[in-house]
């Protein structure tokens, strides 16, 4: 059987690029994202074969569409190998003191209960694959917080506490998860930020057979 992974926030720069380097290596993909007009564009760009792609349009705030989400791309191929997680946002730019209780929660919802939401929904299927990578992509002022940066470093810390915990609740099982840090992506290949293509690399290195041990770590790329 053919290993099957999840990409979510995929149309965006990082997320395509990870979609065309997983398909080319085999992978049956299942794409999730809120544009449905960007993920018809992107299926038709990937020309992969109806049986090994799954795509939807969809809010991963919401929790039973998400389980949803799980059971059929589990009913479709079988099983699920992967969770990589990209979705996510930015506030910042004020104080404590001048954050809004609705910029917080923002935060919040797109990085810690997105990746709630997901985990809840995809790991049992992971753990009963008995082989299954999850990786997330964070910041290093999730444990270095900079001034004017706290409710996006508060929700990025929540996440990579899902992820550490996953991390433990798996061990033994196969599951492997762990986080990359980056400070920003050279999305426009002007030298600064990290290159997307290294950081799929180190997705794809994380997804080998060698990496079967390595689980919980933080990986610095910057």
């Amino acid at each position: 059987m053919s290993r099957t992974a999840v990409v979510t926030g995929a149309t965006g720069v990082l997320g395509n690029l990870v979609a065309k380097t997983f398909a080319g290596h085999g992978y049956n993909l299942a794409l999730l994202d809120k544009d449905q007009g960007k993920l018809d564009s992107m299926v038709r760009d990937l020309s992969l074969p109806a049986n090994r792609l799954y795509a939807q349009a969809i809010d991963l705030l919401d929790g039973p569409a998400t389980h949803a989400s799980a059971e059929a791309v589990a009913a479709k191929f079988g099983g699920v190998h992967g969770l990589i997680h990209l979705v996510g946002g930015w506030t910042g730019g004020r104080t404590i003191p001048e954050t809004g209780a609705e910029d917080f929660g923002s935060m919040l919802n797109q990085h810690a209960w997105t990746t709630f939401n997901l985990f809840k929904s995809f790991a049992p299927h992971l753990a009963a694959s008995g082989w299954g990578r999850v990786v997330t992509l964070s910041i290093p002022l999730s444990v270095h917080p900079m001034p004017k940066m706290g409710a996006y470093a508060a929700g990025k810390a929540a996440q990579e506490a899902l992820v550490q915990t996953m991390a433990e609740e798996f061990k033994g099982t196969g599951v492997t998860a762990n986080i990359i840090h980056v400070q920003s992506i050279d999305t426009r290949g002007e030298g600064r930020g990290t290159p997307p293509e290294e950081i799929v690399s180190t997705i794809m290195n994380l997804f080998s057979d060698e990496a079967d041990n390595m689980s919980g770590a933080i990986i610095p790329l910057y």
